[in-house]
């Protein structure tokens, strides 16, 4: 497994985010997603985030990030709706008939970590150390 470093620690943090479109409303298409997923990269690098993998379906995103111990997810996010809400809804004008607030997202996510060993495997590690090997 490769490892990603800083000056004070080793770490791999990896998340699968879910945004969701505001009233589940189907607006999503190709030339959408492509933009949101532009979006997504012009922001991610203020906030240390590298974007693995990206698709989507009419009502939904999902993405696969990667992250650095100190990164404020939830500012990201937060800030990633917000630039993106704002970027869609002024560059394709048909949106405001279908999404007739300000939004675009939901105001929900989903955030789940990903990769890594089972908790049960790591679960049993932990509660092995310190134990004395029997030869």
């Amino acid at each position: 497994m490769d490892l990603d470093t800083n000056n004070h620690s080793v770490f791999k943090l990896n998340y699968h985010l879910i945004l969701v479109v505001k009233y589940r409303k189907k607006v999503i298409d190709d030339a959408i997603s492509n933009r949101l997923k532009q979006i997504f990269e012009d922001i991610c690098l203020n906030y240390h985030i590298t974007l693995k993998e990206w698709n989507h379906d009419i009502d939904h995103v999902h993405v696969l990030l990667t992250a650095k111990p100190n990164t404020e997810l939830s500012k990201f996010i937060n800030a990633y709706k917000s630039a993106s809400s704002r970027r869609i809804k002024n560059e394709f004008p048909n949106m405001r008939q279908q999404l007739w607030k300000q939004y675009f997202w939901s105001q929900s996510y989903c955030l789940l970590t990903v990769g890594g060993a089972p908790l049960e495997v790591v679960k049993k590690y932990i509660e092995s150390q310190g134990q004395k090997e029997v030869r």
